[in-house]
């Protein structure tokens, strides 16, 4: 389509299933499920149900961390939830997450067991129930939820405007790929001026603001996303890549990366993680090709 195309709405607009891309099949106008599956358990507190995405990364990121921080009641089982298959739209899921979208998070610890969905409300809600990575200033607090919620609230702008545009789209328009790149340029520089007065988004202290917001932009900073670092001179925001680079060097976002992922080199993927010791054993690279993750 061109910029001289012209398109006139129905006056009644209709679901058209084969349009929209690769990626047309993880969306439907309607909610609910559409077969009936129960979701796997495992043994932990915690079961996630997720894919490797940047929204599912923030989730098996602050595990990682929790864990790696010596919290052993945040000990989880992750299952692949594979969005391209409709996993998402089976009973069990739906259950959890009415909105099916990734991550879901079933907390069994609690009588009965606590739901919840939305990677923003998973990351509070873990990091209010074991008193880390959150500010106990209130000031400092307020200042969290805030880089927390524009997060939230601008990451869609980055993943379904800019990236789907200029990555995902069946056809190239130079006017919503100029929009959204606009968009995802002035969201980098307010993370650049932020970040050029204060080590992490919150402050001194490394929170859930920043495990939120580097699976999207820390990765758009480092390349990784949407293969867009050149189109988007990304090397430019230096105090991003700062910013990224530090928090790239954890070993739990190193490990919190690999969890449900299920593209990229073999050694980096994590399809279901149940074990610490599944990371140096569970690999897809060591899985024989006919094995269930699981």
């Amino acid at each position: 389509m061109s910029e001289s195309s012209s398109y006139t709405p129905p006056a009644v607009w209709t679901w058209a299933q084969e349009s929209g891309g690769s990626f047309a099949s993880i969306n439907r106008p309607i909610a609910g499920p559409t077969h009936d599956k129960e979701l796997p358990l495992g043994r932990h507190p915690f079961q996630l149900y997720s894919l490797g995405t940047p929204n599912g990364q923030k989730v098996t990121i602050l595990l990682e961390e929790l864990l790696e921080k010596g919290v052993s009641d945040a000990e989880y089982d992750a299952f692949l939830i594979n969005i391209l298959e409709g996993d998402q739209f089976s009973s069990g899921f739906v259950d959890i997450n009415p909105n099916s979208k990734i991550p879901a998070l079933l907390d069994r610890s609690t009588s009965p067991p606590t739901r919840v969905f939305e990677s923003g409300a998973i990351l509070l809600y873990l990091a209010d129930r074991f008193g880390a990575f959150i500010p106990t200033d209130a000031a400092a607090r307020a200042e969290c939820l805030s880089w927390l919620f524009w997060q939230m609230g601008s990451a869609p702008y980055l993943g379904g405007g800019f990236g789907h545009f200029y990555a995902y789209a069946p056809t190239k328009m130079e006017y919503p790929i100029n929009r959204f790149a606009m968009e995802a340029k002035r969201q980098l520089d307010v993370l650049d001026r932020r970040l050029a007065e204060s080590t992490f988004l919150a402050g001194d202290e490394y929170t859930i603001a920043d495990i939120a917001t580097w699976p999207w932009y820390g990765k758009l900073a480092l390349g990784e996303l949407y293969d867009a670092g050149e189109f988007l001179s990304v090397d430019t925001y230096k105090n991003v890549l700062r910013w990224a680079n530090a928090i790239e060097a954890r070993p739990a976002v190193q490990r919190g990366v690999m969890v449900n992922r299920t593209w990229g080199p073999a050694e980096e993927q994590l399809h279901e993680r149940h074990d610490a010791s599944d990371f140096d054993l569970r690999t897809a690279d060591k899985l024989p090709t006919n094995e269930p993750a699981e």
